[in-house]
């Protein structure tokens, strides 16, 4: 299971070719990919197009999408958050939501946005390109 991030579906869907988007295209079909619900509402709501929006969004709604949130859990994120500011890092909140949720259940991330690298150290798999 490998959970992509709105990085790579931007690139992806926008044509750009990357390490990540390109290695995301090889993945479609071969592992389960699943989908962040902060992550869907990120990608999509970057459409312009009505008929670019109506096909990316059901190729990731075909795949699992993940519910995230409820307040044990923004806790949860604050914290991560906070031990970063401690650190002298500032990672975009919903960055830190994402990685949050990969790391607590364990799934690697597979994404092209350095500020991640930031959340590593407590705990965040990535997929390599």
């Amino acid at each position: 299971m490998i959970m992509v991030d709105s990085s790579v579906w931007i690139a992806y869907f926008n044509g750009v070719s990357s390490a990540q988007a390109d290695l995301l295209g090889q993945l479609l079909g071969e592992r389960q990919i699943v989908a962040l619900d902060l992550v869907l509402s990120e990608v999509l709501r970057g459409f312009r197009s009505d008929a670019d929006y109506r096909k990316a969004k059901e190729l990731m709604t075909s795949f699992r999408v993940l519910t995230s949130g409820g307040a044990e859990f923004a806790i949860r994120c604050a914290d991560n958050y906070r031990k970063l500011r401690k650190k002298g890092l500032t990672v975009k909140s919903a960055d830190v939501w994402i990685a949050t949720y990969a790391i607590e259940h364990e799934i690697p991330l597979l994404h092209q946005d350095r500020e991640f690298s930031a959340l590593e150290p407590l705990g965040l798999m990535v997929v390599r390109a």
